[in-house]
């Protein structure tokens, strides 16, 4: 299935989790997710199912001033 992580073609298998496109994606924590708009907490992304056409936002803090 193909889905867009941070706006980036992601092409995953058919029964694939929120975790799996995280590590394929390679994304390194700290960081918040949102899965079409709505936030994903971190306990929830190895049993978040996705579905062809998903898009995924990964959002690292920023810090400063």
């Amino acid at each position: 299935m193909d889905i867009q992580v941070n706006q980036t073609p992601l092409s995953l298998p058919e029964d694939a989790t929120l975790a799996d496109a995280l590590s394929l994606f390679g994304a390194r924590p700290p960081f918040a997710v949102a899965v079409n708009g709505e936030f994903v907490s971190r306990g929830l992304h190895a049993a978040r199912a996705l579905k062809p056409g998903d898009k995924i936002d990964v959002v690292q803090p920023v810090a400063g001033g």
